[in-house]
């Protein structure tokens, strides 16, 4: 039985995106594939993506970034929680160049509640 590569639940306005695993080095199209998809699905909603640890991998990191950018051209905010330290300093270095910087958090719960609190006061 494969992993389960994400989930998605709505949490107070917030569509919470949960990538699980490494989609291995072919799984990159895929997911950003699933992220887009749920993004334009529920495309009024602030995106919180929680990177869980063993899915804190260049090939996810990469997809996010792309991710990010989507969500930048539609106007839809979107944050990222990782307890990764070196994830973090790959996704700040991967949007620094040009567009709107992406905001990471440590902590999912700290992401949920700021993205609630813009979709509230939206």
């Amino acid at each position: 039985m494969e992993p389960v590569l994400l989930s998605h639940s709505f949490e107070r306005g917030v569509l919470v995106v949960t990538v699980h695993a490494d989609p291995g080095a072919d799984g990159g199209t895929l997911l950003l594939t699933h992220l887009s998809d749920l993004v334009h699905a529920h495309r009024s909603a602030p995106v919180v993506v929680v990177l869980d640890d063993a899915a804190a991998v260049s090939t996810v990191i990469g997809a996010v970034l792309c991710a990010h950018r989507i969500c930048s051209r539609l106007g839809v905010l979107m944050s990222v929680a990782t307890a990764s330290a070196p994830a973090r300093r790959l996704l700040e270095a991967g949007t620094g160049a040009g567009g709107h910087r992406m905001v990471i958090h440590a902590r999912v719960g700290t992401a949920i509640a700021i993205a609630a609190a813009f979709a509230a006061a939206a």
